[in-house]
């Protein structure tokens, strides 16, 4: 699993085409992917409530997911209202087929970025996720049928489980700062 860092991210979506970087903003702000943010059509859009729907037959998993969306995701919104009637992202007037393309690598390699894959942007938001999103509402966000896949992302954000360290309680004040205890012998 790849994901990246946030100074990473922003010098990807510096080195990406503007269509491009439309898709990955809005990619990393509401987890979807690749398919279900090429394939989005305003009317499964309602800015006002800030929701957008995938419909099950559009689902991997063969059910209608419902995205909240956030501010990143309403604003890419917001800057693709009015350039197509149908389609949320197209480019130079048609709906888009494909992502990995040649602009795409590119974009990568002037980045500085290596061994990154489109759907590891999937990752990113998770991964990001994982730093105050508990497992069961990423598990609804990301649309997994298990929380056995939510699991995959987990290791790769160990400061969800800081608090859960800290509430161990330790020794370490009870000893007076210029003392050293002894150590204990082995018993032969």
């Amino acid at each position: 699993m790849r994901w990246l860092t946030k100074e990473e991210v922003i010098r990807l979506l510096n080195a990406l085409p503007p269509h491009q970087r439309q898709l990955a903003r809005f990619a990393l702000a509401t987890g979807l992917r690749q398919a279900n943010v090429l394939d989005l059509q305003w009317v499964a859009v309602d800015l006002d409530r800030r929701t957008a729907w995938v419909h099950a037959d559009e689902a991997k998993g063969g059910e209608a997911i419902g995205v909240p969306l956030n501010d990143d995701a309403m604003a890419v919104l917001n800057e693709e209202k009015g350039k197509h009637s149908e389609r949320v992202f197209t480019y130079k007037g048609s709906p888009l087929g494909q992502v990995n393309t040649r602009s795409w690598r590119n974009a990568l390699k002037r980045a500085g970025i290596k061994n990154f894959r489109w759907h590891d942007l999937r990752h990113v938001w998770a991964t990001w996720h994982m730093a105050g999103t508990t497992m069961a509402e990423l598990q609804e966000l990301g649309a997994w049928k298990s929380a056995l896949m939510v699991k995959r992302y987990a290791h790769f954000a160990p400061e969800q489980l800081r608090a859960a360290a800290a509430k161990l309680a330790t020794f370490s004040s009870t000893i007076p700062e210029n003392e050293t205890p002894e150590p204990t012998q082995a018993i032969e």
